[in-house]
């Protein structure tokens, strides 16, 4: 991300432009004027040069004791020394680039480097034509009763019109609060200041956003000014800005500046008249122009109701409300987002809006599943979601947000064979701006369910704290594109979609697939525990053979495919769904049940017998065309070879690729096992993903736990001495894994009997030189040898993957000492909200990340609600729709 102090297109070093810098001198010496003649190229050159400067210095009674020089400028000392200074040379063109928006528009300083100073707000902008009666464009009150206003962005003199507005109407408090996240500056013109923005010039008409994360707006306001009072200085006391960016007639103009008093930042426009009105209050809550929020954002504006009495459930009765003013740039999206904020927080103090919802006669109602599945889990979840409709109603004069949503599907829908657009996927587009609308309503209902719990407790939790005391929350929003189970059967034999066979996906690391006649097949030393990778029904027939063999001596068998992905069989060779140009990106289906994958499945199945023509398949060596005459679905496999081994019983748990299984994975696969060992102790159990290698890993250990708390603990060893470098980190002593560690009873001993399941389980599969907790460490080193920045970023995702794997597999081997006295009738996924999160678990796998080698909070995927979202290394086009 661009420093605004260090941009320069040019490639050219940017120096500081400050004139006289003291670090000790007095406010007489710092003021003391100077003209140096040198130029950039010349400084550094020694002693004499810097004596020159130093000439045209007045330094008081000339006791000078000592120069010191450097690259940047002489630091002078005085006899007493009492006094420093550090003389700087004149502004320098060089330091800043210059560019024009078109070969017909003349050349002119950039700010930041790169961009244009547009006018903020252009006359059609004002749909409800209010800026000359009421001070500000879209200037208006929500429906109802409550004191909500909203408005796009006012000039200095125009605000000063809205406040004196309210106070009229009697408003004695408000408390305005400005959800830009953009920088804004505000130019001297005709008595008034008007606001300017930077903008690309490849999209003028597009606010910036991200600009900086170390630094705030106010910060990058301040240094464009900065900039804008230099470039003045540079071009006899003018700079160049936008009026007309539709047909830049007259264009660019020309703003007069002689210094900083001509340009205003937006704390000068919004604060300074604040003190002429005491009980009005000023805040900078910046939203997104697009999705929900993060929650340090609702954190922010939950202070807000903390900071004012007024707002407080304890307020009295005869107290006034105070007035909620938001502005955005037109006071339509961020606005109303602000406003249906408000109106949840005056709906907490005051009741309902006396804006009844019977009054708005085509409001759409949106059946997503995501939806349906959050308000049936929240306490007085339908409550909370007619409140939230309701505020929306009241605030929807210029936008609504359930009508955006609508929308947005009905648009994604109406696209039938998907098409580019500058190289990007129509329907992915309309699928993104359909997932973040969707993901603002959902997290107002979270939002307001959040108020329900922690008003009438004045917020003794935040936002962010209640959400990790809440994480399933998250879960529940990785799951909300659910579009690829709408996805039609035909794909494959429309040719959207081709069929590539397992033998050109997984690579046979154990040489297992002569003998066993399925790759990776392997078992746990002295445990009925195997693993390998998707076998056909010629595998399936010898796996059992060996099971059964007078040696394994096994009479019942519990089967578990973990596979995410649809699979078939057909003329007796594996194949799965791939796009054609991501053979290697698999298509997990996220299904709320297991048996929704067997039905997909089917579908597959009976459209490809019923096609009766020559399909594309890509095989081990090549590109085939073949005419399927047999085709079934694992199940199918599996209920067949049933009625050869009776005792042989089949389920589905798909498990997420290189990632913690979620709580609820971890539910079913032990309550499998305990199932399967009620009915026979020597139960053997089988698992197998598409290649065995990492999601069988996973599973087995997770089983080797589990059969080890039932059956009783191998002696574990003390750590062994490890002399390689970074050896604790090969050990998975990370500082996040420590954490729970500390907080975990007996935590170092949970820990220690995970690794030595690990080190189990990967002695079973030693040609793979597959570890994984060592995995951790290989991944996360890899980042620096990353040919790309998107390279950099997913290694990154996945050893936090990784990391958190390894931590849930910690927790879960906690879960099963501490609930083993009640036979674990508690799931694990309760334990882990009830018990867990109060103990903060949630809370560090929020900011998850290597902190011994850099700040966990500077990567997004730090963070629970993005790290839990799907990832893939290449997107795919769309094939569904929203559920």
């Amino acid at each position: 991300m661009q420093k605004p102090k260090d941009v320069n297109t040019r490639g050219t070093a940017v120096r500081p432009s400050v004139q006289i810098m003291g670090t000790s001198a007095s406010a007489t010496s710092q003021a003391a004027p100077f003209s140096p003649t040198h130029q950039a190229d010349h400084q550094g050159n020694g002693m004499a040069e810097h004596r020159r400067l130093l000439q045209s210095v007045n330094i008081r009674n000339s006791k000078t004791k000592s120069i010191i020089t450097n690259k940047v400028a002489p630091v002078v000392i005085t006899n007493n020394c009492r006094e420093e200074f550090q003389i700087h040379d004149k502004i320098q063109s060089a330091n800043y680039s210059r560019g024009r928006i078109s070969d017909l528009l003349p050349e002119h300083y950039l700010v930041l480097g790169e961009f244009f100073m547009v006018q903020d707000v252009y006359n059609r902008a004002d749909v409800l034509n209010t800026t000359k009666s009421h001070g500000a464009p879209n200037f208006r009150k929500v429906k109802g009763n409550y004191p909500l206003f909203g408005m796009g962005q006012p000039s200095l003199s125009g605000f000063k019109q809205v406040l004196q507005r309210l106070q009229i109407d009697g408003f004695e408090e408000v408390i305005f609060i400005y959800v830009r996240e953009e920088p804004v500056v505000f130019f001297r013109s005709s008595g008034d200041f008007i606001p300017y923005t930077p903008r690309r010039r490849g999209n003028l008409h597009e606010n910036l956003h991200d600009l900086d994360r170390e630094l705030s707006t106010e910060q990058i306001e301040l240094s464009i000014r900065k900039e804008l009072c230099d470039f003045a200085k540079l071009s006899e006391n003018m700079f160049s800005v936008y009026n007309d960016i539709e047909h830049f007639k007259d264009e660019p103009q020309h703003v007069h500046i002689l210094s900083e008093e001509d340009i205003h930042v937006t704390e000068e426009v919004y604060k300074r008249p604040l003190f002429s009105h005491p009980s009005h209050r000023y805040y900078r809550l910046p939203l997104p122009m697009e999705g929900a929020p993060l929650e340090e954002t609702f954190d922010a504006f939950v202070n807000i109701l903390r900071e004012t009495p007024n707002l407080s459930v304890t307020r009295e009765g005869s107290s006034p409300l105070p007035a909620l003013l938001f502005s955005c740039q037109v006071g339509v999206g961020r606005t109303n987002l602000g406003l249906i904020l408000g109106a949840l927080v005056f709906h907490h103090l005051q009741g309902a809006s006396k804006s009844p919802r019977q009054e708005i006669q085509s409001e759409h109602k949106l059946d997503f599943q995501v939806i349906q599945l959050l308000i049936s889990r929240l306490p007085k979840g339908q409550q909370v979601l007619d409140e939230v409709d309701d505020a929306i109603t009241i605030c929807s004069e210029m936008h609504n947000i359930k009508d955006a949503v609508y929308e947005s599907k009905l648009k994604l829908e109406g696209i039938g064979e998907d098409y580019q657009i500058q190289g990007s996927s129509t329907k992915g587009y309309f699928l993104q701006r359909t997932l973040q609308s969707l993901e603002r309503y959902v997290y107002l209902l979270v939002f307001n369910a959040y108020l329900h719990n922690q008003y009438s407790q004045a917020f003794s939790q935040s936002f962010s704290q209640w959400m990790c005391m809440n994480a399933w929350i998250y879960r529940l929003l990785a799951s909300m594109d659910s579009s690829e189970l709408s996805a039609p059967a035909n794909l494959i034999t429309n040719g959207i979609r081709v069929l590539v066979s397992s033998e050109f996906l997984s690579t046979d690391y154990l040489s297992t697939a002569k003998e066993m006649k399925v790759a990776n097949f392997r078992r746990v030393s002295k445990m009925a525990l195997y693993g390998m990778a998707q076998p056909n029904s010629e595998a399936l027939a010898v796996v059992m053979s060996y099971l059964t063999d007078t040696r394994r001596g096994h009479s019942t068998f519990l089967w578990l495919n973990l596979q995410e992905e649809l699979v078939l069989e057909a003329n007796g060779q594996m194949f799965t769904p791939r796009e054609p140009g991501c053979l290697e990106q698999p298509i997990p289906v996220c299904v709320q049940h297991p048996q929704q994958l067997q039905e997909m499945e089917l579908a597959l199945k009976q459209d490809i017998l019923s096609c009766e023509k020559w399909l594309e398949v890509i095989t081990e060596q090549d590109k085939q065309m073949r005419m399927f005459k047999s085709c079934h679905t694992i199940q199918e496999l599996f209920v067949h070879h049933k009625s050869v081994h009776p005792g042989l019983s089949y389920q589905r748990i798909p498990l997420p690729d290189c990632c913690a299984p979620a709580e609820q994975v971890f539910d079913r696969l032990l309550e499998a096992m305990k199932s399967s060992l009620a009915e026979d102790p020597g139960c053997a159990f089988i698992f197998n993903c598409h290649d065995g290698k990492d999601r069988t890993t996973a599973a087995m250990v997770i089983g080797t736990l589990t059969l080890w708390h039932i059956n009783g603990f191998p002696d574990c060893e003390d750590d062994e001495i490890v002399s390689v470098p970074d050896a604790k980190y090969t050990k998975g002593e990370f500082e996040a894994v420590m954490q729970v560690v500390r907080v975990l009873p007996d935590g170092h001993r949970m820990k220690r009997e995970v690794d030595v399941a690990l080190d189990v389980i990967s002695e079973t599969m030693t040609p793979m030189h597959y570890h994984l907790r060592e995995i951790i460490i290989s991944t996360y080193r890899q980042i620096k040898m990353a040919k790309s920045e998107a390279d950099a970023q997913w290694l990154r995702l996945r050893s936090l993957q990784y990391l958190e794997r390894y931590i849930y597999l910690i927790l879960f081997n906690s879960y099963l000492h501490l609930e083993k006295k009640d036979s674990w009738r508690r799931p694990f996924s309760q334990w882990m909200y009830q018990v867990a999160a109060r103990a903060g678990i949630y809370a560090i796998l929020n900011h998850l990340g290597f902190s011994e080698f850099e700040n966990p909070d500077e990567s997004p995927m730090s963070r629970l609600r993005f790290r839990w979202l799907p990832h893939t290394v290449h997107s795919i086009p769309t094939r569904g729709e929203l559920i």
